[in-house]
């Protein structure tokens, strides 16, 4: 009895504790492994820390333009910026840096610290350091400054990369074409044997991509008939035939008549002509462009190579051909914007020459790219809108801006590879830094919202009653189509990292701006009127010659060639301070009367800062050490860039000497606190509530913002503060 008792009370213990496990596996493990699992899935590039930040930037977006989009529904609510909105936080207004300008602001943002302080004062400016007549652009200027002592590297800079400090602190940084992230080693233009002001450990991360450049072969359009074809060799008929391409009618050649060389290759390129429809009738539908020494190649071709392009008009769509065997690895594309199927009226459109620049700092990444998303693509083209590419007078203004929305949508495609690319490659990266290159684009060239912008660049009656309506609802839906391509880049960055069950965003994503966006009416020719005031007051020809302007849309940097500052500087302390207060002067007085664009005597400029101190080295709030002697903001609506050659009189002038007709309508650079410069802020993911509205904050706050998702102290030269994510 007493042995059956024992043996019952085992079986119980058993039973008890298998189901204690089974409740244990039920309730507890068996879901703990399965979150796990999730997450695991669901957060592919999360480092197992805290979730990796990934900030976007839409060049260019406006916050007024995102609500009213976002509101009409021409943007979704629920893709990109939309569901980012709905799942996190927001900014009523985000006041950018002055100037309002790309350059400055990006760096703005990366640093969190104003224009002064990076010293980044303009898209283009001048170095102190430099002969008067040489510039430096913004995107490659020290950030932070350098020591005028030398020139030097500074020790102490006044201003420091995110990517900088957070790699200080053990954290890895991604950078793609993200401004002032290149791996350059930055010297001082025009001195010769220039130290290295900037070395490339300061503008390098872990995973960086420079923004591409130019192979110095500018885009041009040709115009052929069927006369220029005749029957393809038998070379030709050859290699198509090897690469399986059929033509149901004789195969045409032409030369296209474009002999250039690039990367130390020279090309002479060859478009042929087939006709794929097997419908018993000669209608070419498809043209062939290859370069003559390389003939065309079958394939298969290994990024960055492309072989020859084949091309389908009625798709309205470029496509991209590799420079075979230049050292710089760049690269075109052509599109076709008409064509008749008899080859009649054939227009073609051969886009510039690209390339990613490649220092030893960042050669492994940019290998990395040409080897998995392609050579760099063709940024849109404003020469093609304003008609000043070569070979374009035979075509249609409306084939020309096909051309440009060609270029928006193929240039954000491949920079949203790159991206995604970037973000793939680096799954433990804890930031990642994104540039997109729209909608500031074609805001610029279409921004026609204001009745005193001329719609006929060349016919100053097209202003208020006289303008074309019909052209501007046209480019209206040019702007739309920019934010909804720029809208769907940030909804595949989404895609890639994954959402919750509840919609959020499996990573923190940060989608800023750099700046909003305005309309302007006018050009001013700064150079003419300093000329001519500065004449006026009695100076010399040779003192006038030592003032030198640098403008980058509204915004001057005018420099006075001082003795013992600029290198071989002419002009003494005393009439430098004159020359200085003449030009203060000259900019405060100076007014537009045309009552067609204003009051009568609207004033040309809405902020002017002169440089303190007769040293010409002094600095505060909105001096830098490299800002100009005056540093001079055009009034809304008037801008330096956009004079035409020849110049086009606006209506009610009688000159065109200082205010002319301008050959485009968007502009930005302007006072920072202008509604129509507000940047956009919008933040999700696991870190940040779903709270809404944050209020106002300033571009110079994300820095901080960024370092406060890392969990890592800003540097001391951060003069935003963070803004408030969570409850």
């Amino acid at each position: 009895m007493l042995f059956l008792a024992n043996h019952v009370l085992q079986w119980l213990r058993t039973r008890l504790k298998q189901r204690i496990l089974c409740h244990f596996l039920v309730i507890v493990l068996i879901p703990a492994v399965l979150i796990i699992g999730w997450n695991s899935l669901a957060q592919p590039f999360t480092n197992s820390s805290h979730p990796q930040v990934i900030l976007i930037s839409l060049d260019g977006a406006a916050k007024e333009r995102v609500e009213e989009y976002l509101s009409s529904g021409i943007l979704s609510p629920d893709v990109g910026l939309g569901l980012i909105k709905s799942q996190g936080i927001y900014a009523d207004k985000n006041i950018t840096c002055t100037p309002s300008l790309t350059a400055a602001c990006h760096l703005a943002i990366a640093t969190g610290s104003t224009a002064v302080k990076n010293d980044i004062t303009s898209n283009k400016f001048h170095l102190v350091a430099s002969p008067l007549n040489k510039s430096i652009s913004g995107f490659s200027a020290p950030i932070g400054g350098y020591s005028l002592l030398g020139p030097a590297e500074s020790i102490t800079p006044t201003a420091q990369p995110l990517w900088v400090n957070l790699r200080a602190h053990g954290k890895k940084v991604v950078t793609a074409t993200f401004p002032g992230g290149d791996g350059m080693e930055i010297k001082v233009p025009g001195l010769p044997h220039s130290p290295i002001i900037q070395s490339s450990s300061q503008r390098t991360g872990d995973y960086t991509v420079p923004f591409g450049a130019s192979a110095e072969i500018t885009a041009r359009g040709f115009s052929l008939t069927s006369s220029d074809f005749s029957n393809a060799p038998q070379t030709t008929v050859s290699q198509l035939n090897l690469a399986g391409k059929v033509s149901y009618s004789q195969i045409q050649q032409a030369s296209l008549n474009d002999n250039f060389t690039v990367g130390k290759t020279s090309y002479s390129i060859q478009v042929a002509a087939i006709d794929t429809t097997n419908d018993r009738q000669i209608n070419y539908d498809t043209l062939v462009f290859f370069d003559a020494k390389t003939g065309i190649q079958p394939g298969p071709f290994t990024l960055p190579e492309t072989g020859p392009t084949y091309i389908k008009p009625r798709q309205k769509k470029s496509s991209p051909f590799y420079l075979q065997g230049s050292s710089n690895q760049a690269g075109t594309a052509f599109y076709v914007s008409s064509m008749g199927d008899d080859l009649s009226n054939i227009h073609i459109a051969r886009y510039s020459a690209n390339y990613i620049p490649v220092t030893p700092a960042v050669a492994s990444t940019v290998n990395d790219i040409y080897s998995h998303v392609g050579f760099w693509r063709n940024q849109p083209d404003y020469r093609f809108p304003e008609r000043l590419n070569p070979g374009l007078s035979n075509f249609a203004d409306a084939e020309l801006q096909a051309i440009y929305e060609d270029q928006v949508e193929s240039f954000i495609d491949y920079q949203t590879r790159l991206a995604l690319r970037a973000i793939k490659k680096n799954p433990t990266a804890d930031l990642v830094m994104i540039y997109f290159e729209q909608p500031d684009g074609s805001e610029h060239q279409f921004l026609l919202t204001d009745p005193r912008q001329a719609t006929d660049p060349q016919n100053p009656q097209t202003i208020l009653a006289g303008q074309d309506i019909v052209k501007i609802s046209r480019y209206r839906s040019y702007i739309e189509t920019a934010y909804r391509t720029a809208n769907n880049a940030v909804q595949k960055i989404i895609d890639l990292v994954g959402k919750n069950p509840q919609g959020v965003p499996n990573s923190n994503i940060i989608v800023v701006s750099d700046h909003g966006f305005s309309t302007f009416h006018t050009t001013v020719n700064l150079t003419n009127y300093l000329n001519t005031y500065l004449a006026n007051q009695g100076f010399t020809q040779s003192q006038i010659s030592a003032v030198q302007a640098y403008t980058s849309g509204p915004v001057a940097h005018i420099y006075i060639n001082l003795a013992g500052r600029e290198p071989g500087g002419t002009i003494d302390s005393t009439t430098y301070n004159s020359i200085q207060k003449a030009i203060f002067k000259g900019l405060n007085t100076f007014v537009d009367g045309n009552l067609k664009y204003g009051s009568g005597h609207q004033a040309v400029f809405d902020k002017i800062y002169v440089r303190p101190s007769p040293s010409g080295k002094g600095t505060n709030s909105y001096i830098a050490q490299d800002s100009g002697d005056v540093f001079a903001i055009l009034s809304d609506g008037y801008n330096f860039d956009g004079i035409q050659t020849p110049a086009v009189t606006r209506l009610g002038d009688t000159s065109s000497a200082f205010f002319s007709v301008p050959n485009f309508y968007g502009a930005h650079g302007y006072d920072s606190e202008i509604p129509k410069l507000s940047a956009i802020f919008y933040a999700a993911g696991p870190d940040i509530s779903r709270r809404g509205s944050v209020g106002t904050i300033h571009n110079i706050d994300i820095a901080p913002t960024i370092n406060s998702l890392l969990r890592v102290p800003s540097a001391k030269t951060v003069q935003g503060k963070a803004v408030r994510l969570t409850q």
